[in-house]
């Protein structure tokens, strides 16, 4: 499968400073101190630059909760987690997109979701938004590779798109937890690195 440029966007999850930055906190995606912090953020800019070069949409989707999470459902240790160390609240820094990921606000292909669940299609506007700009491609990257990016991952594909993952624009705090996700999901979506993604 290559890519058309014509008819893909750029689906980027949870850039945001509890999920990227040393101090954030959330650690499912990235340890404190990783090694890998720099080059996924450089992948990240680097997807991101690429594909505003090439007029992609791209879908810049957040998770955040209000301060007393009434609207965070615990069921899930990962929610139950987020909740007790208090991450990804609104209106906070943490709940922010990290400040060389930010969405251009300039550009009107550019565009900021919501969501409360691992999922970003649960619940949220995203696969709407997909189709009103038309496309039948995704790239998809984010931050953690075997939560919110495998999740997405698959449910895009089971509603139709085909998708790509930009494996350099990933992490898990995990190494091998972030191998076994791409590996896992190469049997769905096609995994490429670097210039890769866009070919």
């Amino acid at each position: 499968m290559t890519v058309d440029p014509a008819g893909t966007a750029l689906v980027a999850l949870h850039y945001q400073n509890d999920v990227l930055h040393p101090d954030g906190r959330i650690r499912v995606g990235l340890a404190a101190d990783s090694p890998v912090r720099t080059a996924v953020i450089a992948a990240a800019e680097a997807l991101l630059a690429g594909a505003r070069a090439r007029d992609w949409p791209i879908v810049h989707v957040r998770i955040a909760f209000r301060p007393d999470f009434a609207d965070l459902m615990t069921n899930a240790p990962i929610f139950r987690n987020v909740q007790a160390a208090r991450a990804v609240v609104e209106g906070t820094w943490g709940s922010e997109f990290y400040e060389a990921l930010m969405p251009d606000t300039t550009r009107t292909r550019e565009f900021v979701i919501k969501h409360r669940r691992v999922n970003a299609f649960y619940g949220s506007p995203l696969e709407e938004l997909l189709r009103i700009v038309g496309v039948q491609r995704l790239v998809v990257a984010g931050v953690a590779t075997h939560s919110v990016v495998e999740s997405t991952v698959r449910h895009a594909v089971d509603v139709g798109f085909h998708v790509t993952v930009a494996a350099d624009a990933c992490a898990s705090a995990q190494p091998a937890e972030h191998a076994a996700s791409l590996h896992s999901m190469e049997l769905i979506a096609r995994v490429a690195r670097g210039e890769a993604v866009f070919e």
